[in-house]
């Protein structure tokens, strides 16, 4: 089972950075999702800034929220520096 969504943060470039009740925190990048029509209205930036926690996920309105498996288990991932 998927861990709540505790704490969120949106970051420039429509990205949010999530914490979990695990105790882990993951990124994840909205951009692809603003082509459909559920969250095209997160394309006005002040929109997008106001993403909040509600019930363990993340929403901005009553219509759009983000579940907290798509953010979990779809996080963007950082390349290691070359060694």
């Amino acid at each position: 089972m998927t861990p709540d969504i505790i704490k969120v943060k949106a970051l420039a470039d429509f990205v949010l950075e999530a914490e979990f009740a695990d105790g882990k925190t993951r990124r994840f990048d909205v951009r692809p999702l603003l082509d459909y029509p559920a969250f095209s209205a997160l394309r006005e930036g002040s929109l997008f800034m106001a993403a909040k926690v509600e019930n363990g996920t993340v929403a901005w309105t009553d219509e759009i929220d983000l579940s907290p498996d798509t953010l979990y288990l779809r996080f963007l991932h950082r390349k290691r520096a070359a060694e």
